[in-house]
């Protein structure tokens, strides 16, 4: 295995709390949350920080756990898989990542989403979010939920990328960042 591509990560933007590639369960999530939360006590992270890590890292494993596809031709197959990194930078921000398979199909309901998601400002999302939860229609079982909107909420950047596979699939990636503020930076130490 060449884990040089998570060493120059380390390099370029700092220390990685968590990396995980391979097959998700609830209770792995679990698990991973569990060593977040170590990882936070130690590092004297906030509890708002630390609250909207937890979120976003469950909010993303949960995406990878009910969208990811099988590399089979077809990509009918949920396979519960993916890559998820925790990480905080050099410059202070804490990032989270996290890359999985999709279908052509789930692209097109994905896609569109994290458009909007990204077009809105804090606010905005705010209402968007509160109008979604009311409404009922974007459940997990619909696709691609509102755990969007809850990620975006909860971060101060959102990028994300399909990059496409095949006629078939492509790779789903998602990445968050947290950044402390002065404020927050000067009250912790």
């Amino acid at each position: 295995m060449d884990i040089s591509a998570v060493q120059d990560m380390v390099k370029k933007d700092g220390i990685v709390f968590l990396t995980y590639g391979g097959f998700l369960s609830q209770t792995l999530i679990s698990a991973m949350t569990e060593a977040l939360e170590k990882e936070a006590e130690v590092n004297d992270i906030g509890m708002g920080i630390s609250n909207n890590i937890f979120t976003i890292f469950i909010e993303l494993a949960q995406n990878m756990m009910n969208y990811s596809k099988s590399k089979d031709k077809d990509c009918r197959k949920i396979t519960p898989e993916g890559l998820v990194v925790v990480s905080r930078g050099v410059n202070g921000s804490y990032v989270i990542d996290s890359q999985n398979i999709i279908s052509v199909e789930d692209k097109e309901k994905i896609e569109p989403k994290m458009n909007e998601v990204m077009s809105l400002d804090k606010e905005s999302l705010k209402k968007r979010y509160r109008e979604l939860r009311r409404d009922g229609t974007n459940k997990h079982a619909t696709g691609g939920g509102i755990g969007f909107y809850e990620i975006a909420k909860r971060c101060d950047e959102i990028d994300f990328n399909m990059t496409k596979i095949n006629e078939d699939k492509y790779y789903f990636h998602i990445k968050t960042t947290i950044t402390i503020n002065k404020k927050v930076e000067t009250e912790n130490g």
